[in-house]
């Protein structure tokens, strides 16, 4: 396999930046992503745009690491968005080499969801940063073709949809929603299994999604199947948080069985570190 393999976030999301990178080297990644901005208030997240001491050791670190910053996260569309308020995090995004920003679309007004991402989607196209529209069933951008809708009132470069294998199915999404993304606006993906049939309620997805995703290979989701729906090659996170399986591993265990896995599954075993 060939595209570049990443640990996400959440995966780890009690493991600050540095330490992060530090367990990417040693257990096959090839990029982090690191969450800057806390889901909902009052989570745990890392903000290195606040904190100029934080972000040149982070920096000075990743000049001595094979490993790169992939994507940045969480910005949330919501009805009092406002993306002035993101200035500091896209120049610190910028600095840290990021190339994705991931983003949850809140905002049940879908017409002012849409003027909203295409504000944001200009402001990071400037950055090199692509706007990527994560859709969850859950939330006001729940398929494939809701993101479709709002990535078409958009323009230029950042443009950009984020495909998350568990979300992807367990949404109205299909195969052939997958395949008609143009291949542009798809600059990475998150790759998890999950049990099926998925939980009944949205409350349910939501944790199952937050605490009990499933190494890959491990569940019944057709992973393989959504995979090849991308561009060839596409980049992946690892987005699993497991803290039961994670505690009965080790952690360094644990990262290195979900790298293996994911290689395994999307076509690239005899590559596997």
């Amino acid at each position: 396999m060939s595209a570049p393999l990443g640990l996400a976030a959440l995966t780890v999301l009690d493991t600050p930046p540095l330490d992060q990178i530090a367990l990417a080297e040693k257990c096959g990644y090839d990029t982090v992503g690191l969450r800057l901005l806390p889901a909902v208030p009052g989570t745990t997240a890392y903000p290195l745009h606040t904190d100029a001491d934080r972000l040149r050791e982070v920096k000075a670190r990743l000049a001595d690491s094979p490993v790169r910053v992939f994507d940045v996260e969480i910005v949330r569309i919501d009805a009092d968005f406002d993306v002035d308020r993101y200035a500091g995090f896209l120049e610190a995004s910028a600095e840290l080499g990021a190339r994705a920003v991931l983003i949850g679309g809140d905002d049940r007004d879908l017409t002012r969801l849409s003027d909203s991402y295409a504000s944001f989607a200009a402001a990071c196209a400037p950055y090199g940063l692509a706007a990527s529209l994560e859709f969850m069933p859950w939330t006001a951008v729940p398929d494939a073709r809701t993101a479709m809708a709002v990535l078409s009132q958009a323009d230029g470069p950042a443009r950009s949809m984020l495909v998350d294998t568990l979300h992807a199915a367990r949404s109205a999404t299909t195969l052939a929603d997958l395949r008609a993304i143009p291949a542009d606006w798809i600059h990475y993906t998150q790759l998890c299994d999950g049990l099926v049939p998925a939980p009944p309620s949205d409350a349910e997805l939501i944790r199952d999604a937050r605490e009990h995703r499933l190494a890959p290979g491990e569940g019944g989701i057709g992973l393989a199947e959504i995979y090849a729906c991308l561009p060839t090659d596409t980049p992946i996170s690892i987005e699993l948080p497991n803290e039961p399986q994670r505690r009965a591993m080790g952690t360094e265990a644990w990262l290195a069985h979900l790298a293996r896995s994911a290689r395994a599954v999307v076509g690239g075993e005899h590559q596997a570190a």
